[in-house]
């Protein structure tokens, strides 16, 4: 469980991301964060695992308390997944090392300096044959469709074994199709491991099918909160500026983040199964 109280984001005295808002997330629910291209989706999900800071109110995370010290911050993190729609991925490193990366947090900084452990690689292994890339684990994750490097990234969300998982706009990118079967496979994670989940969505149709919760966001501000079922044409209007238009309403394509799909020039040379695990 994750309270937001009071919490809000002010960029200058008059450029204001996200209004006060009071939330509580709870185990074994997928919330959807809904609404158009700057509504404040991606800064509301961010503030909760301060990514980005708030100017205002604070983030209380159980058995932690007030994410307010460093300390406090990085056990929050530690057990904080976050799934970007840019995957975030290094392309020259297979789907298996990709998703070991997932494990760095659950050792102490000298660990890295020598191989992994023998159990994180099964348990990496594990992770990739619950979204269905078990097969696919030696090869190159730039290789990989678009689908499939997004559910890389969610088995590396899962390497980490968090108690929280934060998805900014997962399947933008991906066709309805792909984006149906991420969910999908999202949704199952939230259900099978108690996991809370909350995800950033334009689409309204999706987050219908896949939400236990919507929050819906409109200039700043939270314009609806509750069940699917209760979103109604009016907070549509709300939420999009008129009901027939949110069916229509594109996914905007963020741009890239950073430099991470370059990470190097070389090609990396696949190892075989045996190598890895022993």
């Amino acid at each position: 469980m994750i309270d937001l109280e009071k919490v809000a984001v002010r960029y200058t005295s008059s450029v204001v991301g996200l209004h006060p808002v009071s939330l509580r997330f709870h185990a074994d629910q997928m919330t959807v964060l809904l609404g158009q291209s700057g509504a404040g989706k991606s800064t509301l999900l961010r503030t909760i695992n301060l990514l980005t800071a708030p100017t205002e109110g604070e983030v209380i995370a159980e058995d932690i308390g007030p994410l307010s010290t460093p300390a406090a911050i990085r056990a929050h993190r530690c057990r904080t997944a976050m799934i970007f729609q840019q995957h975030q991925l290094i392309g020259r490193l297979t789907a298996l090392q990709n998703v070991m990366v997932g494990r760095v947090g659950m050792s102490p900084s000298w660990r890295t300096l020598f191989p992994s452990p023998r159990r994180d690689r099964l348990f990496a292994l594990e992770c990739l044959d619950r979204v269905g890339l078990a097969d696919r684990a030696l090869e190159r994750t730039s290789n990989l469709s678009g689908g499939q490097q997004q559910r890389v990234g969610i088995a590396r969300a899962l390497a980490q074994e968090p108690r929280l998982i934060l998805a900014d706009e997962p399947v933008a990118s991906l066709d309805p199709g792909t984006s149906h079967r991420v969910l999908t496979h999202l949704k199952d994670i939230v259900r099978e491991d108690g996991i809370p989940a909350i995800v950033s969505l334009h689409q309204l149709d999706l987050a219908r099918t896949f939400a236990d919760r919507i929050v819906a966001l409109a200039d700043g501000r939270i314009v609806f909160d509750g069940a699917p079922d209760d979103l109604t044409a009016e907070h549509l209007s709300r939420i999009y500026g008129s009901a027939d238009s949110a069916a229509a309403k594109p996914p905007t394509p963020k741009r890239a983040a950073s430099n991470q799909e370059r990470a190097a020039a070389s090609a990396s040379t696949e190892t075989p199964v045996l190598e890895i695990l022993d």
